[in-house]
């Protein structure tokens, strides 16, 4: 893969793009010619040369990337549940089963062959098997539960941006004149922040302090923040950081080596520069154009006013949530417990298999029950984190093109007035009943159409009581049809 894929498949912008030298003066703007500036085209617009930053079709598909996540829930898998590799964790369990195998023909061979008698009582079996069923079942509760609220917290998102988004498109007024076409381009910048604050979250809970991602970039180019200070100031840093590891460390990491590892916050650590809080930050800058829409009038009923503070509230809110859950793992004494009391139960499953004349098939039973054992540990351990890039984490790209998307359908249309869709010859008000449209009915009298509204819901009872008559009566046939035919075969 190209190194403009960067690190999870994500598209780089370069971090020189970014300096001041590069950025075009608000005086140059007003001396610009009128044809240039119609010609412009917005990031977000439908281009033929730049991608949507939010499809993952922009990504490069190589054999590793088929163990990299997260998973795309969209594509659909004819393979048998069982039988499909993309989300298993038997990658990871692959050095681990060889060991064991190794380990289980060593000592089958000493039994087998009268070198030592290694068998011991398969009464430990049975004790040690319910401790590490207990453990593994706490292991596996408690990494389920944080993946659990992490998915809530990114539905809370969800749920307060297009909340946030109404009000600024919906309820905030444009004034007249020049100064409405500002409003508009004001509010459109506002609907782009929510986006930014989404994406910046999902960055944030990757480790990923700079700007100089695809899908970041563009949106927070224009603003004052302390993480494109550091991209500016530091573009090498910010390329390093993001840089796809070798092949070598890579198929480490997905066959769960844990020297490959890296660790995720060394851009963090590495940085010269303050990388501050991008979503906070944003949330700053929503909460500074919320009172501009306030003091200027635009944004009069309090009721609404009290709607956009508190969705910029439950963003905040969401921040400290998800931070929360990345923050906040199982402690290390119960994950260290739990991992070893697995691997002696493990090691120790031979000689117990052993002790039970099994033979040579001692080898392969220890595989398959280590194969068992070890898949629900490595599950545990891999949805731990639900913020992260392995493929059973959550979609979080997807989560972000989902907001984006239902910004741009609030924004579509201007706000709509009440009289252009409800006074239309299309709106049926008392469909089914009448598939009369609303100018008929206004010319009818007031009592006439109450009289026509008491009388759809008696319709709708009666023929929803017709259906279940009918439905029942088929049912009867149907098992009357059975039953003949049933007869009709045993007089044969």
């Amino acid at each position: 893969m190209s190194e403009e894929g960067g690190h999870g498949g994500h598209a780089v912008a370069d971090p020189a793009t970014v300096t001041s030298d590069h950025v075009q003066k608000p005086a140059e703007i007003n001396t610009a010619s009128p044809n240039l500036l119609k010609n412009v085209t917005s990031p977000m617009s439908p281009r033929a040369i730049a991608p949507n930053p939010f499809s993952r079709k922009n990504t490069t598909l190589d054999l590793d990337d088929y163990f990299t996540g997260p998973r795309d829930i969209q594509k659909h898998s004819k393979w048998p549940l069982f039988m499909q590799m993309h989300g298993s964790i038997l990658p990871k369990m692959v050095i681990p089963l060889v060991c064991i195998a190794g380990w289980a023909s060593i000592f089958t061979a000493l039994q087998m062959k009268g070198v030592a008698d290694v068998g011991i009582p398969s009464i430990l079996l049975t004790v040690l098997g319910f401790v590490v069923g207990l453990g593994l079942s706490f292991r596996s509760s408690t990494a389920y539960e944080r993946y659990a609220e992490g998915r809530r917290y990114w539905a809370q998102l969800i749920l307060a941006s297009q909340n946030l988004g109404r009000v600024f498109w919906v309820h905030a007024s444009e004034r007249e004149g020049e100064q409405g076409k500002k409003d508009v381009l004001a509010k459109l910048t506002a609907l782009n922040l929510i986006v930014a604050y989404a994406v910046a979250l999902k960055h944030k809970l990757r480790y990923e302090p700079y700007t100089c991602y695809e899908d970041i970039s563009s949106l927070v180019g224009h603003l004052d923040t302390f993480a494109q200070k550091a991209t500016a100031e530091e573009p090498d840093k910010a390329l390093k950081a993001l840089r796809r590891p070798g092949f070598f460390k890579s198929t480490g990491e997905y066959l769960g080596v844990s020297f490959a590892a890296s660790n995720p916050r060394k851009a963090i650590k590495q940085a010269k520069r303050p990388l501050g809080n991008l979503p906070l930050e944003i949330l700053s800058y929503l909460g500074s154009f919320t009172d501009e829409l306030v003091q200027n009038g635009q944004l009069s009923i309090p009721m609404q006013q009290t709607l956009a503070y508190n969705n910029i509230a439950a963003l905040n809110d969401v921040l400290t949530g998800t931070d929360r859950v990345l923050n906040t793992p199982l402690p290390i004494a119960y994950a260290i417990a739990i991992a070893q009391i697995t691997w002696v139960y493990i090691l120790v499953l031979p000689f117990q298999l052993l002790g039970t004349d099994m033979g040579w098939i001692t080898i392969p039973a220890t595989v398959v029950a280590a194969y068992i054992i070890l898949g629900i540990l490595f599950i545990g351990r891999e949805i731990e984190n639900p913020f992260g890039q392995d493929v059973n984490d959550l979609p979080l790209e997807m989560f972000c093109a989902q907001i984006a998307a239902e910004m741009d359908v609030i924004s579509a249309r201007r706000k709509p007035r009440g009289r252009d869709w409800i006074e239309t010859l299309d709106n049926r008000v008392l469909w089914p009943l009448s598939n009369s449209g609303y100018p008929v009915w206004l010319n009818r009298g007031e009592e006439r159409i109450r009289e026509a509204v008491s009388h759809k819901l008696e319709t709708s009872f009666e023929h929803h009581k017709q259906e279940l008559e009918i439905e029942h009566d088929h049912h009867v046939a149907g098992r009357h049809e059975k039953g003949s035919h049933h007869h009709s075969t045993a007089d044969v």
